[in-house]
C-alpha cells in the first residue's frame, strides 16, 4: 500500500526540521569537544584531532582524540563508528601562522576522507568543513569558543565568513 498525498506531504515538510535537529545536536556536541580541547592546544601549542559519528546505539559520540604537531594532526579512524565528521584545533596563536581559517590542506583531508569537518581556532572561531561543496563557513566568530590569551585580533587581516576552495589556495598564496 502506498502512503496517501497528505502523509508524504507531512513527511516532506518533517524532514527538515529533522535534519536541522541533527545539525543542531552536531553542532552542540562539537563546540563542546573543541572547548575541552582548546586550552590544551594553546597551552601546548598543538593540533589535537579526530571524528565524530554515531555509535551502535546511534549516540552522537567521538573517537579517540589525537595529539598532533603544531600545524598537523593524524587523527585514528574508528572503526566503531559511523563517521560522520573530522574535528581539530589549530593550536596556539602564531604571528606566522595563518590560523583564523581552516587551510586548504584542511579541505583536502576531509574530501579524501569523505566527511565533512569542524576547526577551531586559536581566536576561538568555529568554522565547518562541506567537503562536497569544498566550502568553509564560519559558524561562529572570536570569542565563541573558548580563546588563546595571546590571540590578537586583525593581525592577518580581514576574516570573512566564507571561503570556497579556491579562494583558500589564493589565500595562502598557491
Amino acid at each position: 500500500m502506498f502512503p496517501s498525498r497528505l502523509a508524504l506531504a507531512a513527511l516532506i515538510c518533517l524532514a527538515p526540521a529533522a535534519a536541522s535537529a541533527q545539525a543542531a545536536a552536531e553542532r552542540a556536541f562539537v563546540t563542546a569537544l573543541l572547548n575541552q580541547l582548546q586550552d590544551r592546544s594553546f597551552a601546548e601549542n598543538r593540533e589535537y584531532c579526530g571524528y565524530i559519528g554515531f555509535d551502535g546505539s546511534g549516540r552522537l559520540t567521538s573517537g579517540p582524540v589525537a595529539r598532533g604537531q603544531m600545524d598537523s594532526c593524524e587523527p585514528q579512524w574508528p572503526d566503531n563508528l559511523d563517521v560522520i565528521a573530522s574535528f581539530h584545533t589549530h593550536a596556539g596563536f602564531d604571528l606566522e601562522a595563518y590560523s583564523e581559517t581552516p587551510s586548504s590542506t584542511d579541505m583536502e583531508g576531509d574530501e579524501a576522507d569523505g566527511v565533512d569537518g569542524w576547526v577551531a581556532t586559536p581566536g576561538g572561531r568555529l568554522w565547518y568543513i562541506d567537503s562536497t561543496d569544498m566550502v568553509t563557513s564560519q559558524i561562529c566568530g572570536i570569542g565563541c569558543l573558548k580563546r588563546d590569551p595571546k590571540f590578537r585580533p586583525g593581525v592577518h587581516g580581514e576574516i570573512r565568513q566564507s571561503y570556497t576552495y579556491n579562494e583558500l589556495l589564493r589565500l595562502e598564496g598557491n
